[in-house]
């Protein structure tokens, strides 16, 4: 089973955004999401959101957790497609989701529909009861993240991934540094891909290891 790990990147501006890919190209990422959070001015500038898009050959996911406006980050969103980035992440609980979803897709773009829990744990039947909201809002990619308060979280989520994988093309795993187990192992129980930082010190989510690491823990794996 290929293991696929996305690099995820948090530039401040377009010119370190494209380093970042670059860099993230030279370390074999599969796929590298480009946190639009702080990039203000990707709201009017396409062109800046184009050049993103266009630079290198891996698969490109625009995600935006900036705290905006409905409205704003709905365009945000939306520009990002238009300006021919592969995968577009929206959270489950945006607004009208059903519709971002369809214009994502009008648009070529491939939606990611998540859910992110930051104080705890699921129990399997709300896991279950997530997955399929996702899968009913008309997303290509489900994603469920939680966080690890214990290291047995990480067997109910791969447990959950092992099953779930069978249904759709699933993200999950655990967040924090008792996560660290399942971010590691979610591919090798059918997970569409995990995540990884570029380099120590540049983590986007607590508990993220870098792809170096996550490269050489797969080799010794076999």
């Amino acid at each position: 089973m290929t293991a696929r790990i996305c690099v995820s990147i948090l530039p401040k501006t377009i010119p370190a955004a494209l380093r970042l890919i670059e860099k993230a190209e030279v370390a074999h990422a599969d796929f590298i999401e480009v946190r639009l959070d702080c990039l203000e001015d990707c709201l009017e500038n396409h062109r800046g959101l184009a050049d993103l898009a266009a630079h290198g050959k891996t698969p490109k996911i625009a995600t935006d957790r900036a705290s905006r406006k409905e409205t704003e980050q709905r365009q945000m969103l939306l520009n990002a497609a238009k300006s021919g980035f592969e995968y577009v992440d929206a959270e489950l609980s945006t607004p009208q989701l059903k519709s971002l979803v369809k214009e994502l897709k009008a648009l070529g773009a491939k939606p990611i529909v998540s859910f992110h829990k930051f104080d705890g744990s699921l129990s399997s039947s709300e896991l279950n009861s997530i997955l399929e909201r996702e899968i009913s809002s008309g997303a290509d990619v489900c994603k469920i993240v939680t966080t690890a308060k214990r290291i047995e979280d990480n067997l109910t989520l791969l447990n959950f991934t092992s099953v779930a994988s069978n249904k759709t093309k699933l993200v999950c795993f655990c967040m924090g540094d008792l996560g660290k187990v399942s971010r590691l192992l979610s591919p090798l129980f059918g997970g569409f891909f995990t995540f990884a930082s570029l380099e120590r010190g540049s983590e986007t989510a607590s508990g993220q290891i870098t792809i170096q690491e996550m490269k050489a823990a797969y080799k010794l794996l076999g």
